[in-house]
Parts: structure tokens; C-alpha cells; sequence
């Protein structure tokens, strides 16, 4: 953001403060009809004060000195956890679920979350809506493929979650996303996990869930299409999630974050995510929601 020098603007324009909260031209008037956003009309043009966007930045709630530390709670995503450790960003990882994830971001105790909430009519939004949050920030990270993980050759007639009367599967955490899709699968299969033989230990990462299907603990697991084609899983679709990051507003101008998203622009990420398979990235970087 410019420096308020003598050399230096004292008023962004549309198009700036919308790459700066990289969000849409649109969404940058909407703020300002709505008085969202400190603006300026001169002459009939939309200016926006370069020392009054960086308070509202920062937020009334989050002085400096108060900073969050760079921990990326949540949900795991095995391409954000790559690009977190080819990035070099910095962030450090706590993955223990979508409601851990949030729960922590609330507190305080992390800077960002990974969220893959399944809604009536979505992910995330009334979740994070709800959540009571300022100065916060809903980013899109990722559509991904979830479905059914099975083991290739031997998945013995496990077609659809009907199938899964009877059968061993790994359990997720409660408050994980996909523990959360998994009861709403099978309601609406007419099971219910008492239909389930389910595993004792909990599988808290994809990779975790996949891993156990592979080494025939279980006959199948609720999983994402990369992590199927990195065991060698047979992979039975169900439904497009979206995997988002929930983000403090001020702590999105920091460096890690900034040089996350901006490794997420490099063709080395996005060969990376044709790779793993499962992934649309068309929408990496949308803003889907934005706290008050």
C-alpha cells in the first residue's frame, strides 16, 4: 500500500483497492454504497484515503501488538499443504478439522483456517456468518472432488453410500468436514453411522483416511479424488466442495499469507495441482465473504 509521503498518493482508486483486497471492481463500489469502506467522492469519482484504508484494514479490533501468530488451523488440503512448504511462507500448520479450525480462529489462535463446511445450500458462508467475527475474510482456495475411496480391484460390489451397509470405514474427527458430509450422505442413503462398521482411530488428514483404506483397515473412507490417485484408490465421485480460508483481515497483508498467494499464481502450483488431480483452481483467490 503507498506510503503517505509527499511522494506518494493519498487516494487509491477502485481498481487499486480492489487488487489490494484482491476482489472485484463490483465488490469495491458495493462496500462503498453500502458505507463499508472509508471513500471519498471528488468530482463525481470514487477515491478511497490511503491512511483511512489502512485503519480499516487493520480493524478497530486488531491493533498493532496484538497480531495473530502465523498458524494455519482447519481442515488439510494436501495442495495448500504443499504450497505451504514450497512457498516457504512461513505459516505453520495445526490441522485437526474444519470446527477445530474455527474454533481457534475465533480465539485468536491462528492467523488463518481451511474450511470445507457442507451447508444446505453450500459451504462456509452461514458458518463463518454465524460465527460472530470482525475483521475477517473468507478467501477461496479450491473446488475439490469428494467421493468414496476404495481400494482398487477389491472394493467387492461398493458402487454408491448404500453400499456401505455393514462395511468397515474410517471415521473423522467430530467437526471435521467431511465427518459432517458423511452424516449427511447417509441420511440421505437411509443409513446411519450405526450402519457403519467404524474404525476406532480417527483419520484427521486426507491423507490419514486414504492411508487406511490402503493398508485394508477399512473397506472405504470418505475422500478427495488426489488422495486416491496418490494411494492408488479407485475413487467413486459425489459431490464438488469448496475449500476455502478463512483469514484475519489484518494478517492477510502480512508476508506469509502474501507470499502463499502469491506462489499460488506460479506455474510451478498450478502443475502441482493438475497433478494431484481433483482440484478446479479457476476461482483461487475470490473473496466469498467479508465480515463487517
Amino acid at each position: 500500500m503507498p506510503d503517505s509521503d509527499n511522494t506518494k498518493p493519498l487516494f487509491l482508486t477502485t481498481k487499486e483497492v480492489a487488487d489490494l483486497l484482491r476482489v472485484k471492481e463490483r465488490k469495491v463500489y458495493d462496500l462503498a454504497a453500502a458505507n463499508e469502506i472509508p471513500h471519498r467522492r471528488i468530482t463525481g469519482k470514487l477515491l478511497f484515503p490511503v491512511e483511512a484504508i489502512r485503519t480499516w484494514v487493520d480493524g478497530p479490533d486488531n491493533p498493532p501488538g496484538n497480531d495473530r501468530p502465523n498458524v494455519l488451523a482447519g481442515s488439510h488440503d494436501p495442495l495448500l499443504d504443499w504450497a505451504i512448504r514450497a512457498s516457504g511462507c512461513g505459516l505453520a500448520t495445526l490441522c485437526n478439522g474444519s470446527h477445530d479450525g474455527l474454533t481457534r480462529f475465533q480465539s485468536g489462535a491462528a492467523t488463518a483456517s481451511g474450511l470445507h463446511l457442507p451447508e444446505q445450500a453450500g459451504w462456509n458462508i452461514s458458518a463463518v456468518s454465524n460465527a460472530g467475527l470482525v475483521n475477517s475474510v473468507l478467501i477461496h482456495w479450491a473446488v475439490r472432488k469428494r467421493g468414496l475411496l476404495v481400494a482398487s480391484g477389491t472394493n467387492d460390489g461398493i458402487r454408491s453410500m448404500a453400499d456401505l451397509k455393514g462395511r468397515r470405514v474410517a471415521m473423522r474427527q467430530p467437526g471435521a468436514g467431511a465427518a459432517l458430509l458423511l452424516t449427511r450422505l447417509l441420511t440421505e442413503a437411509g443409513l446411519s453411522e450405526g450402519d457403519l462398521d467404524l474404525s476406532r482411530d480417527q483419520a484427521h488428514t486426507e491423507s490419514d483416511a486414504a492411508a487406511a483404506v490402503a493398508a485394508g483397515d477399512v473397506d472405504a473412507s470418505l475422500g478427495i479424488e488426489a488422495m486416491a490417485r496418490q494411494f492408488k484408490l479407485a475413487f467413486i465421485p459425489l459431490v464438488d466442495e469448496s475449500f476455502d480460508l478463512l483469514i484475519d483481515r489484518k494478517s492477510y497483508f502480512t508476508e506469509p499469507l502474501q507470499k502463499l498467494f502469491a506462489f499460488s499464481e506460479t506455474t510451478s502450483f498450478r502443475d502441482k495441482a493438475d497433478s494431484l488431480g481433483g482440484y478446479d483452481m479457476k476461482d483461487l483467490g475470490t473473496v466469498r465473504w467479508l465480515s463487517d
